[in-house]
């Protein structure tokens, strides 16, 4: 969510990572999961509730878990997702490393820093 601004694949996509962005705000806690969740509800490369990308997903989503030292099932507070994340690869430069392949990186060149 660092990168989102409001582009996406669809307007159902963006509406539906906007409404989920809204609810993050709160800091609710999450779960971590492999596979399709409920913000790739609206994403059209989920079909039947599995990712038409799913081998470029899942090693986007291994490297961040790895880096993080989440597992798949693991429950947390988003906003200390988000400063895992945000210590371990936004701040030191890594972004590019995991997922600098991604047809949407341009989008995330600069991203939405927590207060």
């Amino acid at each position: 969510m660092f990168y989102f601004k409001g582009k996406g694949y669809s307007s159902e996509f963006v509406k539906n990572m906007t409404d989920f962005k809204n609810i993050l705000d709160n800091n609710p806690h999450i779960l971590i999961t492999g596979k399709a969740d409920a913000i790739c509800f609206k994403c059209p490369n989920n079909i039947n509730n599995r990712c038409t990308t799913e081998e470029k997903v899942s090693y986007y989503d291994s490297q961040v878990l790895l880096r993080c030292n989440l597992s798949d099932g693991d429950i947390l507070p988003y906003q200390e997702l988000r400063n895992l994340i945000l210590h371990n690869i936004i701040l030191p430069g890594k972004r590019e490393e995991i997922c600098g392949d991604c047809s949407w990186t341009m989008l995330c060149r600069i991203p939405e820093y927590p207060d």
